[in-house]
């Protein structure tokens, strides 16, 4: 893949359902190099377009990953305790500690040249996080950001406090990799084997456990993706 583009902002949305974690992983380095080659041809004067940007939207089978700054002791048990489980483990190249992926969950990867939006990895974070709090007000959800911790967050100052989205990125030459992972119907009982994000003394929820419904993940998917389009001000673009 060698595409490029003459105006900024231009994102392909590759949704790609239920995606084995590895997969998606190996797509993420994929779609990186496109980007990075594209920014050095630019560089280099070899052309005068901006390479295109690229989000993907997964839903993992159970896995468990920790950032590079992981403590392994936020993994409870010994590895082959999750594995007996049914779910897999990876050591990453994110920031963030330990997180829990699996059905039920919608996942989001930006691969986003950030030379073609802004260059400040904290608003691009708060901007994340901002995309998850709109799409959670659509169903009367009230998320909110905790002071000092990455993610979105329910009555993160009050006697309830619980985690609805984890988020983990790493940027490089300014493109960024993963990103934010939203409970929308998963199964939070894979989070008692850890602790998530180590932070201890606060829960994790679902929007399915605050609304007291299921929802279609493709449903959360496409109004998650309308508020990142407003924020980012980014056009989809197809194959």
């Amino acid at each position: 893949m060698t595409e490029l583009q003459s105006t900024r902002r231009k994102v392909k949305i590759l949704r790609r359902g239920l995606t084995e974690y590895a997969t998606a992983w190996a797509e993420q380095e994929a779609l990186f190099k496109v980007v990075e080659q594209g920014k050095l041809l630019r560089r280099k004067g070899q052309t005068d377009f901006f390479p295109v940007n690229y989000l993907i939207t997964v839903e993992h089978p159970p896995v468990y990953t920790l950032g590079k700054s992981a403590n392994s002791g936020n993994l409870i048990y010994p590895e082959e305790f999750y594995t007996s489980k049914g779910a897999q483990i990876f050591h990453i190249n994110r920031g963030g500690d330990v997180t829990f992926h699996g059905h039920g969950q919608l996942v989001v990867y930006p691969i986003f040249d950030l030379d073609q939006f802004f260059t400040d990895i904290h608003r691009y974070l708060r901007y994340l996080e901002e995309a998850v709090i709109n799409t959670l007000a659509d169903y009367g959800v009230q998320g909110e950001r905790s002071p000092g911790e990455t993610g979105v967050w329910l009555d993160p100052k009050g006697k309830n406090p619980r985690k609805i989205c984890a988020m983990g990125v790493r940027a490089a030459r300014w493109i960024t990799m993963h990103g934010l992972a939203l409970n929308v119907n998963t199964d939070l009982s894979w989070f008692d084997y850890i602790i998530p994000c180590g932070i201890k003394g606060k829960s994790v929820t679902s929007m399915a456990k605050e609304t007291n419904q299921y929802i279609p993940l493709t449903e959360i998917e496409e109004k998650l993706l309308k508020h990142l389009k407003n924020l980012f001000e980014f056009e989809e673009i197809s194959d």
